[in-house]
């Protein structure tokens, strides 16, 4: 999954992930993925691998989420590419390094 999920970074195109929620259950989202690694958060104390990406098909609107390795239960590349501009309003430091130009 994690090959398939740094494909999409790569080709700019969205994914459709299928994981495991504490609350709701399985759950599926369609999201644009942003990196692979452990948190940045300031304080986090979870240095464990993750998905990081931003949810655009959540009811509540679309935020970022993080998902650990073991909750993922499937990805899929979507054919639907996205723009990094559109996407990224904050300072980024990539774990994953990838060419979206001034994004990058």
């Amino acid at each position: 999954m994690k090959e398939l999920f740094l494909q999409a970074i790569n080709n700019k195109l969205k994914i459709r992930v299928t994981f495991d929620a504490t609350k709701e259950g399985r759950i599926s989202r369609t999201c644009i993925p942003f990196d692979f690694g452990p948190s940045h958060k300031k304080g986090s104390v979870d240095h464990s691998n993750k998905y990081h990406m931003l949810d655009l098909s959540s009811p509540e609107g679309s935020h970022p989420l993080a998902l650990s390795v073991d909750n993922v239960i499937r990805i899929e590349v979507l054919s639907e590419t996205f723009d990094p501009v559109k996407y990224l309003t904050w300072a980024h430091h990539w774990i994953y390094k990838r060419d979206w130009g001034i994004k990058s």
